[in-house]
């Protein structure tokens, strides 16, 4: 794992896998933090982003950029042994990864982030992409914070 990093590197490349197809917003998210803090982490993480995007499954319920964002303060801070205490640590983080989003765009929900555009045409896809890179660069903020890496942007 990589102790020097670039957030705005992490940021661009969720942005550029969305944007160019290669990935949805959550697996976007995870594969860019993935590849840039160079985690020893299976692909497979990335499969399970993949049920994420459109809120959910396509419900267009919960952000799947968040939800992206909120795997990896589980990967990092999350448990892996029962009635670990720790897991309360990673509820504080993911709930501060959530009310980011919600005071920048005062919703979480999918359905009402793009209420009124037609998700056929791509008239989303801009902010998507926008959503996607926020969430890429808040997640790693609190990362690099949390874990004392050094951001080489600053």
């Amino acid at each position: 794992m990589k102790h020097e990093i670039s957030i705005e590197k992490i940021k661009q490349d969720a942005e550029n896998m969305y944007r160019h197809g290669e990935f949805y917003c959550s697996e976007a998210i995870v594969c860019s933090i993935k590849e840039n803090i160079e985690l020893d982490l299976a692909d497979d993480a990335i499969a399970m982003a993949s049920g994420f995007p459109v809120g959910i499954g396509t419900s267009r319920c919960v952000c799947g950029a968040v939800s992206g964002g909120v795997m990896m303060l589980g990967y990092f801070f999350g448990r892996t042994k029962k009635s670990d205490p720790n897991v309360n640590r990673t509820l504080e983080l993911a709930n501060e990864l959530q009310q980011s989003f919600k005071d920048n765009h005062k919703h979480l929900c999918c359905r009402i982030l793009t209420k009124d555009m037609d998700l056929s045409t791509g008239e989303h896809m801009e902010q998507c992409i926008s959503f996607t890179g926020e969430i890429a660069e808040k997640t790693t903020n609190i990362i690099v914070r949390e874990l004392e890496l050094i951001n080489i942007d600053n």
